[in-house]
């Protein structure tokens, strides 16, 4: 996992064996719900021919949505 801030926008890179995997380590590391974040699939995942060298690993990229401010605070 690798972190990034971008204009106050925290950007986290995840790696698992899917796509599937990598999104469940997201949200538990960051503790948010699915509709909280935005994902970006950089690289799906595969496995090796009968378990040879070749597999590799699926990479997301995960963007925390911004909360917007209540109507209420000026």
């Amino acid at each position: 996992m690798s972190a990034k801030n971008k204009d106050s926008e925290m950007i986290r890179e995840y790696e698992a064996n899917t796509v599937e995997e990598a999104i469940k380590l997201a949200l538990a590391d960051l503790g948010l719900p699915k509709k909280n974040i935005k994902i970006q699939i950089l690289t799906e995942g595969h496995r090796g021919l009968f378990g040879m060298e070749g597999a590799k690993k699926a990479k997301i990229r995960v963007s925390i949505l911004s909360k917007k401010k209540p109507n209420n605070i000026k």
